[in-house]
């Protein structure tokens, strides 16, 4: 269960953040998390929930925006959206590839009072 780990990372980050500002509470937090971090959204957001109990982000929702794989074929250069395991490039058919995206994790943004 990495997303305890991720989810540990984030509420660090958030607390660095919110330091030094006069918020009183946090409402929403908005990730993004590519597709290649196995990122479970339910696991992700029940960790969440569990770990900020007692703390300033108690009560805040987290909202998960997913971001495919995509790739772009070093042969050709291509580019195209892929599942895992990554497919062949579907104009050559070649497997060499560069990923473009898919392997975020962010905070996109806060919402507070």
């Amino acid at each position: 269960m990495h997303e305890l780990a991720m989810v540990r990372g984030i509420y660090d980050v958030i607390c660095e953040q919110i330091k030094g500002h006069k918020v009183t509470r946090v409402m929403q937090v908005r990730i993004v998390a590519g597709a290649l971090t196995g990122v479970e959204d339910m696991t992700m957001k029940l960790c969440f929930e569990m770990y900020v109990q007692r703390t300033p982000l108690q009560g805040a929702e987290l909202v998960i925006r997913r971001v495919p794989v995509k790739v772009q074929c070093r042969i050709c250069g291509n580019v195209y959206e892929t599942g895992i395991p990554f497919s062949a490039c579907t104009v050559c058919g070649n497997k060499k590839m560069k990923i473009l995206s898919g392997d975020e994790l962010y905070i996109d943004s806060l919402e507070v009072e």
